[in-house]
């Protein structure tokens, strides 16, 4: 059974939280008592009925304002498929917590209130999904019994987002007509959306597949060195870490970067048990053929296909604090499990996501989205986010307080 994971943004009051909290309760997913404490609190929804997005919400604040702040997870399965659900926050003070849980989702769930349209947060996230190569994108237009189920208002809110999309360059982009709060096409079938004939929203989520990656070479950080230097393992030198892209197999050649050291993967190593291959996500142990120095942070890469080790790159930045970002300051880059100093000393132009137009302003703030060169005191491993998206991610550290002030995506070389 195959995981699928995805996101749902939008704008505040758009409904994210009770279209997770509605697919949780119309597949049975949820436990009696988390079941109990929602129906014993106090928010109901004008109708009387029990208000789901309490599911997600869990914060105290968030419950008091109605709006979700962090990022939750959600967990479940249906007969075809397991499913982990991030609810991401919708406010643009946010908007931070949301790139987090986008940048480990599959597919993108974008929801648009029919009474509003496509708005700034809506043209907002649409550019994040872009930005973070996201392989899926689906518009729900939810709230449609507020606009008594009208097919034109849904027709003309799926024209704006596909000329949206068109300007994006979003090539998978699917739509389906909602009411998170009723239920309407979320698990069942509405009759009150007759108009509409393609699948509910669970159907479409166990269905949907995606094209195969182009990625066809891997990447293992190295996590931990392991040498216990024992009486039983006198000998004994292994690597761990989490497997990305298309796998590794016993054998095979490999780089080692930074130091640009080659050597061949003797052995892979799960459980105690030997194994031929490691696929992508796999947290296994390597074991090479040669003493090789390896701390954490290195990379083991295909030698066929390499990771780049540059200490100079242009890459689009999504700053997330009050302070604009400082040309003259050091900071710290986190990309994979290596850490290091680096300076951001240009900033070449912001997106206007309304328009995404360059614009050429040097200071980059909260919530702005630009393009900036970047320049490290040791080599970075990385890859070109169009080459393989995973390995091109890294958020930026301010060392003087430890809080994570930005993310990026690794574009060019400089």
């Amino acid at each position: 059974m195959n995981i699928l994971k995805f996101i749902t943004a939008g704008s505040v009051d758009d409904g994210k939280s009770t279209l997770i909290g509605r697919l949780l309760y119309d597949t049975n997913s949820i436990l009696d008592d988390q079941l109990e404490a929602i129906q014993k609190a106090n928010r109901k929804n004008d109708d009387g009925t029990v208000d789901l997005a309490i599911l997600t919400d869990g914060l105290k604040a968030e419950r008091e304002q109605g709006i979700t702040i962090d990022v939750a997870y959600k967990y479940f399965q249906t007969e075809n498929r397991k499913f982990i659900i991030t609810d991401a926050p919708g406010h643009i003070q946010y908007t931070r917590n949301m790139i987090t849980g986008a940048s480990n989702s599959d597919l993108i769930i974008i929801l648009i209130d029919a009474r509003k349209g496509v708005i700034e947060q809506t043209k907002r996230h649409s550019f994040i999904a872009k930005l973070l190569s996201l392989k899926q994108v689906l518009v729900c237009v939810n709230k449609m019994d507020m606009v008594d189920f009208a097919e034109d208002i849904y027709e003309d809110i799926k024209t704006d987002y596909l000329q949206l999309a068109k300007n994006l360059k979003l090539e998978h982009v699917d739509f389906i007509p909602v009411s998170a709060l009723k239920g309407d096409n979320i698990v069942d079938k509405s009759s009150r959306i007759a108009w509409y004939e393609g699948p509910t929203l669970l159907e479409y989520l166990e269905r949907v597949e995606f094209e195969e990656s182009n990625v066809d070479t891997w990447r293992f950080p190295v996590q931990w060195v392991i040498r216990p230097q024992s009486a039983d393992y006198p000998d004994y030198r292994g690597y761990a870490g989490r497997v990305i892209g298309e796998g590794v197999k016993v054998g095979e050649k490999v780089v080692i970067l930074p130091s640009g050291v080659q050597t061949t993967i003797e052995r892979i190593e799960l459980n105690q048990q030997d194994l031929d291959a490691a696929h992508d996500g796999q947290s296994v142990i390597l074991h090479l053929s040669d003493d090789v120095d390896i701390s954490r942070g290195d990379f083991i890469v295909s030698a066929n296909k390499p990771a780049y080790a540059e200490r100079g790159f242009e890459a689009n930045i999504s700053w997330f604090e009050n302070k604009a970002l400082d040309t003259n300051q050091v900071y710290l880059l986190q990309n994979q499990t290596k850490v290091t100093k680096i300076k951001i000393p240009e900033v070449q132009y912001k997106f206007d996501v309304n328009t995404q137009e360059r614009i050429y302003d040097e200071d980059i703030r909260l919530n702005d989205i630009g393009r900036v060169s970047v320049k490290a005191a040791k080599e970075v491993v990385f890859d070109l986010n169009r080459d393989f998206p995973e390995n091109s991610r890294a958020i930026i550290i301010d060392p003087r307080n430890n809080l994570t002030v930005g993310a990026l995506t690794v574009e060019e070389l400089l």
